[in-house]
């Protein structure tokens, strides 16, 4: 069992980026987002993570077309404690791939990201 922090600990959480690498092996500097208040925003991508697990990656066009999407990002909500944001371009193409690599991404430890 992955022990996990309390959300309350998170809201003080650094907006330093966090490094994660995708199923691919591509590195991404994810900014960490208040889980409390955390919102969408058009057109942006996020991650919604347990621990190391990702619960849920997309963005709010995926809540709208996609029902399994939908029930995943439900249940992501009622488990996880941590939201990043991800930059990531305007291309379709490009934000389903990164949202499959991410969907299989695990932290690095002790690499920066800054």
């Amino acid at each position: 069992m992955v022990p996990t922090l309390d959300r309350t600990l998170l809201q003080h959480a650094t907006a330093h980026p966090v490094n994660w690498r995708g199923r691919s092996g591509r590195y991404y500097a994810l900014e960490p987002l208040r889980f409390d208040d955390f919102s969408f925003k058009a057109d942006e991508l996020y991650l919604i993570a347990l621990g190391p697990h990702v619960m849920w990656a997309g963005g709010a066009a995926d809540l709208v077309e996609d029902p399994v999407s939908r029930a995943r990002f439900r249940l992501a909500m009622d488990c996880a404690d941590r939201v990043f944001h991800v930059e990531t371009s305007a291309d379709a193409i490009e934000r389903l791939t990164v949202v499959w690599d991410l969907e299989g991404a695990e932290p690095i430890i002790g690499l920066s990201a800054a």
